[in-house]
């Protein structure tokens, strides 16, 4: 039988309007966001639902947003296939999904990951106003090219490989005008395009550092278990039983690059034939088929 995985999406797919379907139809789901509003201070189901945009784009927003509207469309699947939750058998998020696979692994309760996502967020955002930065996805090159390119127009600042998402796709992350150069220089050297991001700042490089220290406050104050199913970790690729490494593992996430295309083929290598991209939008459903263009992936609607 071919074993389920589910996939767990990070900033940047949020959308006003998502999570509608499911705070509709699903009084379970309804209950999760009207929790989290308890604990965030302010109507979360309001925010997802209409905006503005600005606000949800917000790092200090937009991961708390994320972090609930998967773990609600965990619901709207308990409710429709129940037979495909219960048979799921390793899970993986993108950065900020890592916290919602977590927390349907058993990891850390709802309410505890809320939380450390909320401090997470604001931590993030503090360190990206202290130093402008940004994000530019690389297209049609190998990874040693990156690397190269980085090399050429870095100039003594920060610039960094930040998501290794799959061939051919690959994001680095500096400060402004490193990137700048970086989008500049990539088409003169094989790219097919160099993609700014729509993000906060330099995310999972050494300009996080600040943020890193709060977040392991964050998490000192939560109690972690063991996972009852593997989760993949975004540093290494690989899936850990060690509450306490785990531990160790989120707060290096934020200054490391996201090994996602190597969290996929770890997943491939162990017999995982089938996913879920459970939240919004369908990014990793995409990265998959460049990946693997066989494998199912069924996309969980919010």
């Amino acid at each position: 039988m071919t074993r389920i995985g589910f996939l767990f999406p990070g900033q940047g797919a949020q959308s006003v309007g998502m999570g509608r379907r499911l705070v509709e139809n699903f009084p379970s789901a309804r209950a999760m966001y009207d929790r989290a509003s308890e604990i965030l201070g302010y109507d979360l189901a309001k925010l997802c639902l209409e905006g503005p945009t600005e606000d949800l784009d917000s790092t200090v927003y937009s991961q708390p947003a994320l972090f609930v509207t998967s773990l609600a469309a965990i619901e709207s699947l308990r409710a429709e296939l129940p037979d495909v939750v219960l048979s799921c058998e390793a899970v993986a998020g993108l950065s900020l999904g890592e916290y919602t696979a977590l927390v349907f692994a058993g990891v850390l309760s709802f309410e505890d990951g809320l939380r450390v996502v909320q401090q997470r967020g604001m931590a993030m955002q503090k360190a990206a106003d202290a130093t402008a930065g940004g994000m530019v996805s690389i297209l049609g090159l190998e990874r040693s090219e990156v690397e190269k390119l980085c090399q050429q127009v870095r100039g003594g600042e920060v610039l960094e490989i930040a998501n290794l998402l799959c061939p051919g796709n690959i994001v680095i992350s500096g400060t402004v005008g490193a990137c700048e150069r970086a989008a500049e220089l990539a088409p003169k050297l094989g790219a097919m395009k160099a993609v700014p991001l729509a993000v906060a700042g330099a995310f999972h490089t050494q300009i996080m550092r600040p943020a890193d220290e709060e977040l392991a406050a964050a998490l000192a104050k939560v109690e972690l278990q063991r996972p009852r199913i593997p989760v993949i970790s975004n540093v290494d690729a690989q899936p850990h039983d060690d509450p306490e490494e785990i531990r160790r593992l989120l707060i290096r996430q934020v200054i490391s690059p996201v090994l996602w295309e190597d969290s996929m083929r770890y997943l491939i290598g162990q017999g995982f034939g089938q996913f879920y991209e459970v939240g919004p939008g369908r990014v990793l459903l995409g990265l998959l088929r460049r990946i693997d263009r066989k494998l199912p992936c069924h996309s969980v609607q919010v």
